[in-house]
């Protein structure tokens, strides 16, 4: 069956960094779309980035331009999100997600996703 599985999330202080990883499995990574997604306690799950099957689109929530960046390894069925300038804001549970669909911003169109990855960030 698809497994997602995302790691590399903790605690840490604003201005630090860190770099998430997903590991995919069962299925055919170079066909499909990634995204990360993040969910805050009593907030909606919402879009961080998405990358396009080879790599060479991708698109970002503007409350993350220019601080993450997103890229994959079709090679090690990896999808990473190096996350820069952390902000108390950015504190959610991140998940990877995939899609045939090609990048895109609603969570309605990922086919699966992991369990997800907890990011703190104390201020």
């Amino acid at each position: 069956q698809v497994q997602l599985v995302e790691s590399g999330g903790g605690l840490v202080q604003a201005g630090d960094s860190l770099r998430l990883s997903c590991a995919a499995s069962g299925l055919t990574f170079s066909t499909y779309a990634m995204g990360w997604f993040r969910q805050a306690p009593g907030k909606e799950r919402e879009f961080v980035t998405s990358i396009s099957r080879g790599g060479y689109n991708r698109i970002y929530a503007d409350s993350v331009k220019g601080r993450f960046t997103i890229s994959r390894d079709n090679a090690k069925n990896m999808v990473y999100l190096q996350m820069n300038g952390l902000k108390p804001e950015d504190t959610a549970v991140y998940y990877c997600a995939a899609t045939q669909l090609g990048t895109n911003r609603d969570p309605v169109l990922y086919d699966y996703w992991g369990q997800g990855t907890q990011v703190t960030v104390s201020s």
